[in-house]
């Protein structure tokens, strides 16, 4: 599985002009399930996440984690991480699972994030999103497990 993390001071996702998921301080976290990707990868991409060193302790050092923090996790499927623009100007998507597939990860994946006792918002899968957020730091990182 393949995420884009980002710290945020807050984040929100609306479809159709309708708020479905915000957080306040916490994880933006856009997924994306890969080609055989399987539910032990969602499991130790939750773990990572939950435990990643990211967030300032009391010296200002990134020294702490989502959990010491209690922080939220709003999580987004896109696909389009799975993009492959090494040819051509338009970006290949095979790598990305199939929608049956990825959408179970999806789900599976938030699961797992609540199983750590992360409070957690999401997007709507396949639907047409607007993602707004405050990224705090700036801190974005990209995982693959």
């Amino acid at each position: 599985m393949r995420a884009l993390i980002q710290r945020v001071t807050q984040a929100q996702v609306d479809v159709a002009g309708e708020t479905i998921g915000a957080i306040g301080p916490g994880l933006l976290i856009l997924v994306c399930a890969m080609q055989g990707d399987t539910s032990a990868q969602s499991q130790t991409l939750a773990r990572k996440i939950s435990k990643l060193r990211i967030f300032k302790d009391e010296d200002g050092k990134m020294n702490r984690s989502l959990v010491d923090t209690q922080g939220s996790a709003l999580i987004v499927s896109q696909f389009t991480l799975a993009g492959d623009t090494s040819r051509g100007n338009r970006p290949g998507f095979s790598a990305a699972a199939p929608p049956a597939e990825g959408e179970a990860l999806y789900e599976r994946f938030i699961s797992d994030m609540r199983d750590l006792d992360i409070p957690v918002a999401t997007g709507q899968f396949g639907a047409d999103m607007a993602v707004s957020l405050i990224n705090d730091g700036p801190v974005t990182l990209w995982m693959d497990v």
